[in-house]
């Protein structure tokens, strides 16, 4: 793919960068280099590869769906200065 000053010029006024004219023709040398180096990982052959979630292969471990808290309603309660009937009283916000 080729990538001239004027894609540069036209990127860099989208993504609102100011650029000097001297800068141009190295950055331009630079993406096109990556650019290049994208092109060719499009062709590597990717056939025998296997999909993967992880790159080290690392797996969950499972634990069991079990209650590791008992209930603290009445305990979270007595520390609200304001409840009835078992809820949590709050002052109006809206008027």
């Amino acid at each position: 793919m080729s990538f001239d000053a004027d894609h540069l010029r036209r990127c860099a006024r989208l993504a609102r960068l100011a650029l000097a004219d001297d800068e141009i023709a190295p950055l331009e040398r630079e993406i096109a280099r990556m650019l290049d180096l994208v092109g060719e990982l499009h062709h590597a052959a990717l056939d025998a590869v296997e999909p993967m979630a992880h790159p080290l292969g690392l797996t969950l471990v499972p634990r069991p769906d079990a209650v590791t808290e008992g209930d603290a309603h009445e305990a979270l309660l007595a520390l609200a200065p304001e409840t009835r009937l078992g809820l949590y009283l709050v002052p109006k916000v809206i008027e």
